[in-house]
């Protein structure tokens, strides 16, 4: 089986290529700029693997959450590919995807998700599967949702963002953090692998991203409102 994945959720553009457990990928910092290069990059992947999107099983892509634009990037592109090519896609979330690239069994991976705020799941390993223990959620740093027991790994951006008060809120839950983690999109073909295997692949017309906020701005008041504490003498 050939999977070809798309991840372009966060300031990293990448793509993968899962042909029966083999992973090829390439991956770039590319900040605004997926729109410009992700289709190159594709090509680039498929032509030095030798094949067309013709020759591909499916398609998978990291339906978020993280960056809107990003998001609906990888989820337009994965769709016109998958209807040209009369492919069916399977949508990864980006948090499942984090805890996928780990190499841990028990992870809490958390994204910034700008305005105070992070996108927050937890997931264990059981059995070789992922079971989903904290539901992706949108939450405050110290609101954040505690998984039962200790031996977790964080990862992610969030724990960057808000390192102070997610280790305060988890302390004695995690055993370490990378707060560097970014979801990439071979962890996104891995799991795209078994989406497949399970069935649960859709057409692309059915495809959607995965979206936790419809705010996605601050009014003038509110950005004023959040930095008074900060100004008052």
């Amino acid at each position: 089986m050939k999977i070809l994945a798309i991840e372009t959720s966060s300031e990293y553009c990448s793509v993968a290529l899962w042909h029966d457990g083999a992973i090829s990928e390439r991956c770039e910092l590319v900040g605004q700029k997926h729109s410009e290069l992700l289709l190159g990059m594709l090509d680039d992947l498929l032509q030095d693997l030798g094949l067309r999107v013709q020759d591909l099983d499916g398609i998978a892509f990291g339906k978020g959450p993280g960056s809107f634009t990003g998001v609906r990037i990888a989820c337009g592109v994965a769709q016109g590919l998958a209807l040209g090519a009369s492919l069916n896609v399977v949508g990864v979330c980006t948090l499942q995807a984090l805890a996928q690239a780990c190499g841990r069994d028990k992870v809490v991976a958390a994204l910034d998700a700008r305005m105070g705020e992070i996108y927050l799941a937890a997931y264990e390993k059981i059995d070789g599967a992922w079971a989903t223990v904290i539901e992706p959620c949108l939450c405050k740093a110290a609101d954040a949702p505690l998984p039962n027991g200790a031996g977790w790994y964080g990862a992610g951006s969030g724990f960057a963002l808000s390192e102070n008060e997610l280790s305060a809120r988890y302390t004695g839950k995690l055993d370490g953090m990378d707060a560097r983690a970014v979801p990439q999109a071979a962890a996104v073909a891995q799991l795209g692998a078994v989406g497949f295997a399970a069935g649960n692949a859709l057409d692309a017309a059915q495809a959607l991203p995965l979206y936790l906020r419809d705010k996605v701005a601050l009014k003038t008041c509110e950005r004023e409102a959040a930095r008074a504490p900060y100004t008052e003498s």
